[in-house]
């Protein structure tokens, strides 16, 4: 009688044991995921600002060609320089 209840006050403390390291486990699949998508996140922010760039460098190649072939008769001429401390992406 005494082997059948240690038996059973095993496989509670077992039961608890597995249910624990359950636990644990989707804890630290959800950090996992958590971790992939800020990955993600980060890298389409890098590319959309490398894309930006390439974009602000193209204008700045057309305006500069603008500006040669009809001269600088514009007192301000548009040129976007996206390093420039008052430039703001829009």
């Amino acid at each position: 009688m005494q082997a059948i209840k240690e038996k059973i006050q095993d496989m509670k403390a077992m039961k608890s044991v597995k249910a624990e390291a359950r636990a644990e486990e989707k804890q630290e699949k959800e950090l996992a995921k958590s971790h992939m998508e800020i990955a993600h996140e980060a890298r389409l922010a890098k590319e959309a600002e490398a894309e930006m760039e390439l974009h602000a460098a193209k204008a700045n190649r057309k305006a500069q060609k603008e500006l040669a072939k009809h001269g600088a008769k514009s007192p301000n001429p548009t040129v976007i320089d996206p390093n420039h401390p008052d430039y703001t992406a829009h």
